[in-house]
Parts: C-alpha cells; sequence; structure tokens
C-alpha cells in the first residue's frame, strides 16, 4: 500500500495565530480529496507542582473559554506565539502569565495531538517544578480575570474522573503526573 499525498493548501482564512486552509490530498490509489485544517504554530503546557507540607500540589487556573462560553479548569499553557521561542522559555513565560509562577526545573514529558482531525497542532506538555512566586502578567482579558489555584494532586486527580476537568490537555497532564507520584519519580 502507497502513502497519502499532501498536493496543495488553498488558504480561506488568515488570523493572527491560525490559518485555516482547504487542503488537497491524494490517497494511496490516486483519488483526490479535500479537508478543512487549522494550521497551527503550536502550543505549550506546564503541569506546576509543589509540595505543601506532607501533599503534592497542582497549580490550576479558571479561565473564561468563549468557544465553549464557560470557564474552564485547566493547567497554564498557551500558543506558540513567538517565532523561534524555544519551548522551555514559551512554558515558563505562560507559566509566569497565566500563574505568578516560575519553574527553575521544566521537564519535558510527552507532544500529543489536540485535535488531529482538525488542526495540525502540537502541544509540548512539560512538569514544573522547583516553582518561584513571579508576579503574573496576564494578557487579555480572559487572563486578567483568571482564577489560580492550589490544588492536591488527589483532588485534581478525582475531578478528572468524575468529570469536573474535561480540558484534555490537563487530563492527560494530570493522569501522567498521578502515575509519576504512584511510581515514586515525582520529584518536587
Amino acid at each position: 500500500m502507497g502513502d497519502f499525498r499532501h498536493l496543495a493548501d488553498d488558504p480561506v482564512y488568515a488570523g493572527y495565530i491560525w490559518t485555516v486552509v482547504q487542503a488537497t490530498f491524494e490517497s494511496p490509489d490516486g483519488e483526490q480529496f479535500q479537508r478543512d485544517i487549522v494550521r497551527s504554530p503550536g502550543a505549550v503546557a506546564t503541569i506546576p507542582v509543589h509540595r505543601v507540607d506532607d501533599r503534592v500540589e497542582v497549580i490550576l487556573v479558571r479561565q473564561y473559554r468563549a468557544a465553549y462560553g464557560q470557564s474552564i479548569l485547566e493547567i497554564p499553557a498557551g500558543m506558540r506565539d513567538v517565532p523561534g521561542e524555544p519551548t522551555e522559555v514559551t512554558a515558563n513565560r505562560e507559566l509566569i502569565e497565566e500563574a505568578g509562577w516560575r519553574a527553575n526545573t521544566l521537564t519535558p514529558l510527552i507532544e500529543f495531538y489536540p485535535s488531529a482531525g482538525m488542526t495540525d497542532s502540537v502541544l509540548h506538555l512539560f512538569l514544573a517544578t522547583d516553582l518561584v512566586d513571579e508576579p503574573r502578567q496576564a494578557h487579555g482579558v480572559e487572563e486578567s480575570h483568571m482564577d489560580v489555584l492550589s490544588v492536591p494532586l488527589d483532588e485534581a486527580v478525582a475531578m478528572v474522573l468524575d468529570g469536573r476537568i474535561r480540558d484534555a490537555k490537563t487530563v492527560i497532564g494530570l493522569l501522567l503526573v498521578e502515575r509519576m507520584h504512584l511510581a515514586g519519580t515525582l520529584h518536587c
């Protein structure tokens, strides 16, 4: 069986960060087809973890998300909107902007496709430890109204399991960190 081939992108919309294209492909048997794709520079997210007394806590943010018309509980994250900026730098910048923390240690955990059926975006997920309090540098209306919470890891995982946390990057991040904690490999 042969490979699929990407033949062309016809721009439909170009915004500040994303471009929507109608892409043309050719299947292994020569049939041409089109798909709408959101072209994206990708994103970063951090799971900021620290110890409070004898328990592990994670920093979460509650942010209004216009697409859903509600506030969503999630880990700090942001777009890779500075060309050429290393993912670690973007991750720490977003952590300071959204949560008011800087990580002295950022450990790459996983890169994943947040919505493979509609975008070429790749999300880079980091464990953020050795946290230092920094003044928040909120950008935009949503961030200026954002709540920052420190939640025990076991409670955050329970919120995933009962559906209170539904954001994909947050679900993935919290379950990975819980697995590390249970295995004894989480150091914070």
